[in-house]
């Protein structure tokens, strides 16, 4: 019934910067730099994922640079003070990685950003090598699906199921993203499971409905 979700190898970019546990912190600032990313995974081996520096883990360097002594009262961890007297990147970088794998979908990926509170995430295979990495920007290119895409899944995946006997009575519009539901219904309770289902869409901002309950009693349009 449902369409296909997007995933984040259809999304994430697979070239991409990373360090060792060695690199010392010039090379990881120039390194920021030159890529123009906030943050580098951390890889040793084969390409396995055991950290991830951002700038969040260079900058209480900077805070020392001033007045040391100040300075190291106000750090508020002992982690942070690790991360000032860091000298490469596996002193500095935050361990474990939370990382994705690239099966996952778009919406899991975007969970996982939003409470770990990072903007990107390194991309993974089951035995934790690096493949990729996706950022916030890569999760919103899904807003970028045409409307009348949308509409068409809507009305293929969730009208035509939910409504199956007044499908041709409820109208899909989409408008930047938004869809609009309308028309006229036989059930009312199907209405938050169709709000439901149709925000799951990829690409769906919002769900709005104008629909009218037909009693078919009344209409005669019921079965005896």
């Amino acid at each position: 019934m449902y369409g296909t979700s997007r995933i984040v190898s259809d999304v994430m970019t697979q070239t991409v910067a990373a360090i060792g546990r060695r690199a010392p912190f010039k090379e990881i600032v120039q390194l920021m730099q030159d890529w123009k990313v906030s943050a580098l995974p951390v890889i040793e081996g084969e390409g396995r994922v055991v950290g991830v520096v951002s700038e969040a883990d260079l900058l209480p360097k900077e805070e020392l640079r001033d007045e040391p002594d100040a300075a190291y009262r106000q750090l508020r961890q002992p982690v942070d003070v690790a991360k000032a007297e860091g000298l490469t990147a596996g002193d500095v970088m935050s361990s474990p990685a939370l990382t994705v794998r690239a099966a996952a979908t778009v919406a899991e990926a975007a969970r996982i950003m939003a409470r770990g509170g990072v903007k990107r995430l390194p991309v993974v295979d089951g035995a934790g090598l690096l493949q990729g990495i996706v950022s916030r920007a890569d999760l919103l290119t899904v807003f970028l699906r045409d409307d009348e895409d949308i509409a068409e899944e809507v009305r293929r995946e969730i009208v035509s199921y939910l409504f199956p006997l007044s499908s041709s009575a409820v109208q899909v519009e989409v408008r930047d993203g938004v869809v609009t539901l309308a028309g006229r219904i036989r059930d009312r309770a199907l209405v938050p499971v169709a709000a439901r289902l149709v925000r799951a869409v990829e690409g769906v901002v919002d769900v709005r409905f104008d629909l009218v309950h037909e009693d078919p009693g009344v209409r005669g349009a019921g079965r005896p």
